[in-house]
């Protein structure tokens, strides 16, 4: 019956999400926060809806999937969202002094990061790193780590791009990944992404795609580096664009995961 209803709902938000942010269901309440990363304003938008302990992150502004996922899995069982809005892109884009910039928006949580993956002019001032690592401070204190006790993120992935074949050995994000757990079953795009052995175990035996972080993994200035650095657990479900349905159940599988842990606890 659940399986009918959830169907029908994706239905229905197929039909009426036309724009890139899902619309604000009755009785969903909005927080914002602003920042301004010089020329680029980047609003960072709290929908709310029966608070339960429950949040989720999304930092990047086209990974629209996850948002409505998101939405979906609130508008069931409560919860909150934070979402980046910047301009429907991936990346931040802005200008200093002349000098252009580009960085991604998951590669702004620590000095190394930042000063690696920022996009420059070799003349560039050290005032612009940072700013930036300004920005990834604001977003984490406005998702509020230390109150809810862990990070939950939403991400997406283009079809063959990118996923759990990344990090075997061999290839790309090998060294990114202590252990990797696949179901031949699922989509290699659609995984989950942690930071903590006792996670990744309740995962697996949930018996989805799941990768475990490596201790020695690279300093990237990625979120879940910094909540390692930081002992902050962390959970990314992470699918390709389009899959709706598998993203609201691994994102159910995530929370199971977090509460199965005592992470979560209700307000």
């Amino acid at each position: 019956m659940f399986k009918i209803i959830f169907s029908l709902l994706l239905i229905c938000s197929t039909l009426l999400v036309k724009a890139q942010h899902p619309p604000v269901f009755a009785a969903m309440r909005t927080d914002s926060n602003f920042v301004k990363l010089y020329d680029l304003d980047i609003t960072l938008v709290k929908y709310s809806y029966k608070p339960n302990g429950v949040k989720f992150l999304v930092v990047h502004d086209n990974e629209d999937t996850g948002v409505k996922a998101g939405f979906d899995y609130i508008r069931w069982y409560g919860g909150e969202l934070i979402d980046s809005q910047y301009g429907a892109v991936r990346d931040y884009y802005f200008t200093y002094m002349d000098d252009q910039y580009r960085i991604d928006p998951n590669a702004i949580y620590t000095e190394v990061g930042v000063n690696t993956r920022l996009k420059k002019n070799q003349f560039s001032s050290n005032e612009v790193e940072k700013a930036i690592l300004s920005t990834g401070k604001q977003i984490v204190d406005f998702y509020d780590p230390k109150t809810t006790g862990y990070f939950l993120t939403l991400h997406n992935n283009a079809d063959g791009g990118f996923g759990i074949s990344s990090y075997l050995p061999g290839y790309d994000l090998s060294s990114t990944a202590d252990s990797v757990y696949i179901n031949f079953q699922m989509d290699g795009d659609d995984l989950i992404y942690v930071t903590e052995p006792r996670l990744f175990s309740s995962l697996k035996k949930a018996n989805v795609n799941v990768i475990l972080q490596s201790k020695f993994a690279t300093n990237d200035g990625s979120l879940s580096v910094y909540a390692m650095q930081n002992n902050i657990p962390y959970i990314n479900v992470e699918v390709q664009h389009g899959h709706l349905e598998e993203n609201f159940r691994l994102i159910e599988l995530a929370v199971a995961a977090l509460k199965e842990h005592g992470l979560i606890k209700k307000e």
